[in-house]
Order: C-alpha cells, then structure tokens, then sequence
C-alpha cells in the first residue's frame, strides 16, 4: 500500500467526532430562538425609527408652525402646548406616560417598555431637529401633516409600539366599561375638537377634524386594516406548543379543529385565535419562535364578543 494512502487511511480511523461539542437539540432551539428575537428587534426597531421620524416631520414641518391640531393623546399635547408654556416635547410625554402604565396590563410591559423609549424618541426628535416649515396653505397643512403623522403612528404600530396613547386608553376602557374600542376613541376626540372649538375658533376644530382624518385614514392603510381585531389561522406541526403560547404568553384564548393536509390527507390540527392589531406583531414573534415555517392567515374582523373579549354595544 502507498504511503500516502496507508497515512489517510490511518487518520480517518483514528478520527471519531466528539458527540459532547455538537450542539444538542435544545440548544439548537435556543439559538433558533434567539435570531427570531433579534431578527424582530431589529425590524421592530427599524419601524418605531422611521415612524418617529415621520411623526416629528409631521409636527414639525405643518402642524406646529401653523397652530394646529390633532385629535387624540397627540391633540391633548398640542392643545397644552398652545395654552401652557410647557414644551409639547415635554407634553408628549407627560400626557402619553398614564396611558402607557395603562398598556402594562392591557397589553404586555414588553409592549409599555417599547412605547416609552418610542415617545421618549419622539419628544427628542421634536425638541432637537430641526425639519423645514413646507407650506401655510391651511388645506395642505391639514392633510399632509395628517398625512405623515398617521404614517408615524401607524408605522409605530406595526413595530409593536405607539406614540399615542389613545387606542391603548381605548382598549384599557372597553375592557372595565361597555363601551367597544371604536366607541371610546370616538368619544374622546368628540371631547378634544369641542375644546378646540372652545379655546381657538371653530375653523381650527374643522381643520383639526380634517388633520386627524388624514391620520387615522394614513394608521388604518400602514397597518393593513381598520378593525380592532385580527382573526389569525396556524397551521403547523407544532401546534400544541403554539396553543400553549398564545394561552401563556399572550393571555389570548384559541380554538383547535382538526384538519387534513391536501396533498399527503394528514391529520392536523388547526389553531385559530383573536388578537388586537397591537398584539399581532408579538403573535407573530412567538409563533416564529416555534416554527418559522408555520402556516398563517390574517384576516380583518368587523366586530367580536363573548369568549374573552368583553364587548358590548353603546347604548
């Protein structure tokens, strides 16, 4: 036998893989775990950024130049900020922190922790930079600056986050009243442009009217639905730890069928559950964190009641 042959020979025999370094199944999982969270941290991050940028655009480049208004927690800022002296940098946040201690327990302190370094950066944006003031026009200013607003909230939204605390106060009182989600916040900005009519003049509570159009129109687009809720369907191999997900970590209640793949006639099961709009983004973690090649469908939902949703109509 060649040298060479008899060497290589020698050193595959003597080679035997360390079974302890390779890494067991549960670490695999962990890692796996572990890049899905930083994965949605990043895009998270990216999103709550860029809205924040565009809020403070919208703020600073056509409402607050021009004296107006918002409805919602944001219009409770700008009103102060008009009659008081205190900075709306300083409002934004002082206004929107009860409603985001709110959000600990009607969403997920996950959830509170990210809207307040969301509207910390947004008090920031507006005190520190400086955007050019486009236009006086008052229709211009009305839509455009609702425009871009809307775009930041919505965008804070789809990063798990918000920079207006009104539909967590929403979601908080529906919850103890029975009062539905759309009801409270339709309430609340009847309250805010009755005192906008009060403090300012009439005109400036019509054009604050329009601004918010602009924004809960601009909201309703970015997060792909105007309904509170979403009805998501997970079809996966690993549908138990995913029940036990949706139940433990996002306290949400789920329904289980039993179903049959198309092409193999498998047997399956099929989860189905009910989130709000801001508890998706956090559904989605969790389920990626599972299986990242789970089967989901999203689709808007008009109206719920019964189960775990306490919702009943204004009377």
């Amino acid at each position: 036998m060649k040298p060479i042959i008899q060497y290589i020979i020698f050193e595959l025999l003597k080679f035997k893989p360390n079974k302890e370094k390779l890494p067991s199944i549960q670490s695999r999982k962990e890692i796996t775990i572990v890049k899905v969270e930083l994965h949605h941290l990043i895009h998270d991050s990216f999103m709550i950024l860029t809205g924040v940028l565009s809020a403070g655009f919208g703020l600073k480049g056509f409402l607050l130049p021009n004296m107006f208004i918002d409805g919602g927690v944001m219009g409770i800022s700008l009103i102060l900020a008009e009659v008081t002296i205190v900075p709306l940098s300083v409002l934004i946040f002082v206004v929107n922190l009860p409603f985001l201690i709110m959000g600990v327990s009607t969403i997920s302190r996950q959830f509170a922790v990210k809207s307040i370094i969301a509207i910390i950066l947004l008090a920031v944006t507006v005190h520190l930079i400086q955007f050019p003031v486009i236009t006086d026009d008052k229709l211009l200013i009305a839509v455009f600056g609702g425009f871009f607003l809307g775009l930041g909230i919505g965008l804070a939204i789809r990063g798990g986050s918000v920079i207006d605390g009104t539909e967590v106060l929403a979601v908080f009182i529906s919850r103890k009243t029975s009062l539905t989600i759309g009801d409270v916040i339709l309430i609340l900005n009847i309250l805010i442009f009755g005192v906008a009519a009060y403090i300012f003049t009439i005109e400036t509570s019509l054009y604050a009217m329009l601004t918010y159009l602009a924004a809960s129109k601009t909201v309703d687009f970015v997060v792909s639905g105007i309904e509170e809720y979403v009805g998501v369907t997970i079809i996966s191999h690993k549908a138990e730890e995913i029940r036990l997900a949706i139940i433990e970590k996002l306290g949400r209640g789920c329904t289980i069928y039993s179903g049959k793949r198309g092409q193999s006639l498998e047997q399956t099961d099929i989860i189905y559950t009910l989130v709000t709009r801001l508890e998706l983004s956090k559904l989605q973690t969790e389920v990626d964190k599972i299986d990242k090649e789970a089967f989901i469908v999203m689709q808007s939902i008009k109206d719920a009641k019964g189960g775990m949703i306490k919702k009943r109509p204004l009377k």
